[in-house]
């Protein structure tokens, strides 16, 4: 839920759990909960590994936290999918709660349930649903967030409103999207905007929790958009603003949207606007002509292929109706990064 006091959303948990224990990003500032212990962290795509998550169990094992006990994850969307699946697996599952702090993690991460980890050089292969009791986003957090994070969990909020549909007479959320502000960021037309795209994603979490159908239509983008994270990964650049998250699924979409007009004839206009608002605030994808075939490898080892090999794409027929579990050939999916590439 969005509030505007946080301590004042918090206090209730804090009374109703005889253990609570917080994991904080060392970047996040201390939250004022005495007698709460805290462990804080270092986190990165690099340390989004089972190695860490085993520091959070060693942690709460040392705070002698037992089932009924609760987690408070506090940080971007590496540190609650980390702690999220610590929470998961320690003792077969406590409760937890996510606190995000980014826009990225208010708007995708820290809602819907999905935990996990990077293993083998492969983004959050490792993982389990496992849904927090509750999220609770303020978006006070995001007056000091770096122009690139903002971004980056921007991008995020233009996937949700590419692929929701418009609901009565109600301006579409991909209107809104595009009309807001990205010179000056102003958070009070934000933050309904965050409302309506969590609101959005939270229906289609509770009609298909563990992604067996309509769930798969929040994966448009991330095929493409997870395979130029790995690339990097592999090549040591995360360390490179523009391949934060949001950046990747960006040009993912990209990617996705010119199959989507090759494939499925969706109208050419989205994919301007969107190749637009690439050129002007994210700039270009850093990769090479010669990283292709990599990337489609990395595609076809991606955890929502259903079959060994195969590259499982949500594509779009236009704006809000997309078209989950869609196979697209290797010939497709390099046809799809020559374009994206090339601009």
């Amino acid at each position: 839920m969005i509030c505007n006091d946080l301590h004042s959303a918090l206090t209730p948990f804090l009374n109703d759990y005889q253990q609570v224990c917080i994991v904080r990003d060392e970047g996040v500032k201390e939250l004022r909960s005495e007698g709460v212990k805290e462990l804080v962290l270092r986190t990165s795509e690099q340390t989004k590994s089972l190695e860490t998550v085993q520091v959070i169990w060693d942690f709460l094992f040392a705070q002698e936290m037992t089932r009924k006990g609760l987690l408070i994850a506090v940080g971007g969307g590496v540190l609650t999918d980390l702690a999220g699946f610590a929470a998961a697996t320690y003792k077969r599952g406590i409760d937890y709660i996510n606190i995000p702090t980014t826009l990225l993690s208010m708007v995708d991460a820290s809602s819907g349930g999905k935990t996990g980890v990077n293993y083998h050089g492969l983004k959050n292969s490792i993982g389990a649903f496992y849904p927090p009791v509750e999220t609770l986003i303020w978006p006070g957090w995001l007056k000091t967030l770096p122009a690139e994070q903002f971004l980056s969990g921007f991008a995020e909020m233009l996937k949700t409103g590419l692929v929701k549909k418009r609901e009565g007479e109600k301006e579409a959320l991909w209107e809104a999207l595009l009309a807001y502000d990205l010179e000056r960021m102003p958070l009070d037309s934000l933050a309904p905007l965050i409302e309506e795209c969590v609101g959005g994603k939270e229906r289609i979490v509770a009609a298909d929790p563990k992604e067996s159908g309509l769930r798969k239509v929040l994966n448009f983008g991330h095929t493409f958009g997870h395979a130029l994270e790995q690339i990097q990964m592999v090549n040591g650049q995360w360390s490179n603003g523009k391949w934060l998250h949001g950046y990747a699924v960006l040009y993912g979409m990209i990617a996705e949207l010119y199959l989507s007009v090759v494939k499925l004839g969706c109208p050419k206009e989205p994919l301007q606007q969107l190749t637009q608002l690439m050129l002007h605030y994210y700039g270009r994808p850093q990769c090479k002509c010669s990283e292709r075939e990599a990337l489609i490898s990395l595609m076809q080892q991606d955890k929502k292929n259903e079959r060994a090999a195969e590259i499982n794409c949500t594509l779009l027929r236009s704006i809000g109706q997309p078209v989950i579990n869609q196979i697209i050939s290797p010939e497709d999916a390099s046809e799809a990064l020559d374009y994206l590439f090339s601009l």
